[in-house]
């Protein structure tokens, strides 16, 4: 008997191909096998993919719609209209301002560029340090602002990339990284580093656990599981760095995520599971126990983004509420991610990732060896980093001190949950789930909510607009805690959810109408395409002569 050989599995195949397609000539069978061969590759692959095939279709159709001549010109009118109302926006708020494009022949004086600074900031139709912001600034305080300040000024020359030449500044660094990674109850195997927001600091979760799987597991098609509710820059770090993130829908009664739903997401190719403490829209914890459970179960790490829920969320047990497990005391969590510029009070551009073992962080750094410069390590996504910001951050943790953030935590809250009582109270209003920390989240079933937004925003409130389903949230900080704020939000809410109760049929006009439009818009590039006028806008300069 001779011995098995690949010929003898394709020779019938060849033999069939060869009947069906009438070839005669080798040539010809083997051009005829090898493009069934690569149909049937690309066949698969089309069809064996994260995406659905109705997404993909989805997105195809709309992609081919929109070379129809007419569609095109529509599409391409509306587009030049958001785009002319954007940039006359930013010309409205900038009209009392000269710009500058290009460089003064001779620098400026200390005192006319203090006084242009100062022209600048001013800049805006929002009281923010009144209180009638939604998140955006957690805390102001002029006797912090004043201390950062000076020790910002001290250490703005510093780089922590020169770990020789700084070794004060990674300390500091070190010791931010260490509080924190104890304020979450981490072991003393807990790390961390450093970020310039929560952004870089998911992004970097995502760098190191996609490295991590695909050195110790051989993962090279990763994918991510985390509910719908999880912050955008998971979407982000899927752009950045090819991973696939399978989003999950969310109890339409808690908002926490299903976990039924979410436990058969998971799959081989899944590096990693997320869960919000709490997520932006609605502000509830999702079951933190359950999805680690999953990720004890199936050897998958677990991230838990307290990015919004920052030192408040890790402290408000400790201010006398009651709150589920999330954190490192949690068995399988093995990340957090957390904004120590939201209430940790430090400016803006401060964050922390960490990890349970360092054998995560490990896989965050990128290293490299063969440079021509020298060998090349650096921990996040920056090289040279502001060592201004993280001695600033550390002097605020400094100053506040474990009482001062609790003393903190406990007013924040106490307000949070004044507020939530009062809107529950006010009919034709009702509020998503059951707010955990400090987001109150606001729907109608009998109006246009974004007509309550639009009444408010003429009162001088500033809110969050949410979608699918459509919402107002507002985030409490320490601003809400003055006298006063509080009741002044609940009576706004109260008279201006009574005066539309008069009519609440009535559609909703003007601005806050393109929310209500944007979600009924099926093509969601068109949206895209919208949002990227928006973000060219922001960089608006008149065109020079």
């Amino acid at each position: 008997m001779r011995p098995f050989s690949g010929n003898d599995c394709l020779k019938p195949v060849t033999e069939g191909i060869n009947r069906a397609f009438g070839a005669r000539e080798p040539w010809q069978v083997a051009t005829i096998t090898a493009t069934t061969v690569l149909g049937g590759v690309w066949l698969w692959t089309f069809v064996c993919q994260d995406e659905s095939l109705y997404t993909r279709g989805r997105r195809q159709f709309f992609r081919f719609a929109k070379k129809i001549p007419a569609v095109r010109r529509q599409v391409e009118a509306e587009l030049t209209k958001a785009n002319n109302d954007f940039e006359s926006a930013i010309k409205e708020s900038n009209a009392h301002l000269t710009y500058t494009v290009t460089l003064p022949e001779k620098g400026l004086s200390k005192e006319v560029i203090l006084k242009l600074v100062d022209d600048h900031l001013k800049t805006g139709h929002y009281e923010w340090r009144d209180g009638r912001v939604s998140g955006a600034v957690y805390g102001y305080n002029p006797e912090l602002v004043q201390l950062v300040t000076e020790v910002y000024g001290k250490a703005s020359y510093t780089n922590p990339l020169h770990a020789d030449l700084f070794p004060g500044v990674c300390k500091m660094e070190a010791e931010v990284v260490r509080m924190a990674c104890n304020l979450f109850h981490g072991s003393n195997d807990s790390c961390g580093t450093m970020t310039t927001g929560g952004t870089e600091s998911i992004v970097m979760a995502m760098k190191a656990y996609r490295d991590y799987a695909r050195e110790y597991k051989g993962i090279t098609r990763p994918n991510i599981v985390v509910p719908r509710t999880a912050h955008a820059a998971f979407d982000k770090g899927g752009q950045y760095f090819n991973i696939h993130v399978r989003s999950v829908d969310v109890d339409p009664e808690t908002f926490e995520v299903d976990m039924k739903k979410f436990k058969r997401a998971i799959n081989r190719n899944t590096i990693l599971l997320v869960g919000s403490a709490p997520n932006f829209p609605y502000g509830t914890i999702d079951d933190i126990e359950a999805i680690a459970a999953l990720g004890v179960k199936y050897d998958i790490p677990v991230h838990v983004d307290a990015c919004l829920g920052s030192f408040v969320v890790a402290l408000v047990r400790n201010a006398g509420y009651k709150l589920r497990p999330f954190d490192f005391d949690v068995k399988g969590v093995t990340s957090i991610s957390a904004d120590t510029h939201k209430y940790g009070f430090a400016p803006k551009g401060s964050s922390v990732i960490l990890y349970s073992e360092k054998k995560f962080k490990d896989h965050q750094f990128t290293v490299t060896t063969d440079w021509p410069g020298g060998v090349y390590g650096s921990p996040t996504v920056n090289g040279s980093r502001a060592g201004g910001i993280i001695a600033a951050c550390w002097a605020t943790m400094m100053s506040f001190g474990y009482d001062g953030y609790l003393e903190a935590t406990k007013r924040i809250v106490d307000t949070a949950r004044y507020i939530e009582r009062g809107v529950r109270d006010i009919d034709g209003l009702f509020v998503f789930g059951k707010p955990a920390t400090s987001v109150i989240a606001l729907g109608s079933n009998v109006f246009d909510i974004f007509r309550l937004s639009d009444s408010l925003c003429k009162l001088g409130w500033n809110l969050n607009a949410l979608q699918f389903p459509s919402g107002i949230h507002i985030c409490v900080t320490d601003m809400h805690t003055q006298a006063g704020v509080a009741d002044k939000f609940i009576a706004d809410v109260r008279s201006c959810t009574a005066e539309i109760m008069k009519d609440p049929g009535q559609p909703v006009v003007g601005k806050m109408a393109l929310y209500g439009m944007a979600q009924s818009i099926p093509d969601r590039s068109v949206i895209g395409e919208v949002t990227r006028l928006f973000l060219h806008s922001m960089y608006y300069t008149p065109s020079q002569k």
